[in-house]
């Protein structure tokens, strides 16, 4: 193993009998349990002869500026070792390439890798990133004053983006998904909700909150949009018209019963683009990050990527 320094990235090249490179970025702040299920996942590449480059992120966008550069030398395939956050980055920096999204499912929810059928086990998470068997994914992008943001499994404009905003990284890291449900409960009575007006397509419309979703699952593997295509272009809107803490109980109450698609007041519609109309500040997340306030528009990203799912 020969270890390298490279622009303030750690990179270790692990040489193989293969003549491809397969490129890791690793998010480290998963924490050391996440840590060591990646360093299994590689254990195994590597004594079946995958020449691997693992490359550690720093800050925020840097997976997706590392998967730009891999994508830039002409890898064939970059992976991203995280949650849903460091998956949508590392497919920002892939878009309009030709390289493969691999994905090492090592988030707190991991919706994407359960919306694909990926597995956990670090045997065949690694037998599935040497197969190479892919299927299409096409994203959505955030489109605002800063730029535009891709989300691949899900955009929300409301009270979840006022939890995910709020939730400090320590609680998430020591309770994991009930840290959410936690933080629901203290923003509860902190949360207005605003009324949020929106163009979907050509008709206009409000709610209290709206998930714009690629995917089927939402929060881990739990059913919301059924009427979703990954790889297809447009989304599956779902909006959710009561408003108030006893509305967000009952949503979230219904959330783990399968029950939040068909929950009352919760309407469900397909569209190409969604503009946001309010002049004032509704928090919005990206795949589980917070990504500031609600976009000027969503739309489609440019193109479809390829990720592999064995």
């Amino acid at each position: 193993m020969e270890m390298t320094q490279s622009s303030g990235t750690q990179v270790f090249y692990l040489q193989g009998g293969c003549d491809s490179l397969m490129v890791i970025v690793f998010n480290p702040v998963a924490g050391r349990r996440r840590a060591h299920l990646l360093w299994r996942v590689l254990d195994v590449l590597v004594a079946n002869g995958v020449r691997l480059d693992l490359a550690e992120t720093h800050r925020a966008g840097h997976a997706e500026a590392l998967a730009r550069e891999a994508a830039r030398r002409g890898e064939q395939m970059v992976v991203a070792a995280g949650g849903d956050g460091t998956i949508a980055e590392v497919a920002n920096g892939l878009m309009g390439s030709s390289a493969r999204l691999g994905i090492i499912p090592l988030g707190t929810a991991n919706v994407l890798a359960h919306e694909l059928g990926l597995p956990f086990a670090p045997k065949s998470v690694a037998a599935a990133l040497a197969f190479g068997r892919t299927t299409t994914l096409w994203p959505g992008q955030a489109n605002g004053p800063d730029g535009a943001r891709l989300f691949v499994q899900m955009l929300g404009v409301g009270f979840d983006a006022h939890v995910v905003r709020n939730l400090p990284f320590p609680l998430k890291r020591v309770f994991g998904k009930s840290a959410y449900v936690m933080q629901s409960v203290r923003e509860l009575a902190r949360y207005k909700f605003p009324v949020i007006r929106m163009r979907i397509d050509d008709t206009e419309t409000e709610a209290a909150s709206v998930i714009i979703s690629k995917g089927r699952l939402y929060g881990g593997r739990f059913r919301l949009a059924a009427d979703a295509a990954p790889g297809n272009p447009g989304f599956s809107v779902v909006l959710f018209d009561r408003t108030g803490p006893s509305a967000a109980l009952m949503y979230g109450a219904a959330l783990p019963l399968n029950l939040l698609g068909r929950a009352p007041g919760v309407r469900h519609v397909r569209a190409r683009r969604i503009d946001f109309l309010q002049n004032e500040a509704v928090p919005a997340q990206t795949d589980g990050d917070t990504a500031g306030c609600a976009p000027l528009w969503v739309s489609d990203a440019p193109g479809p990527i390829e990720v592999v799912i064995g």
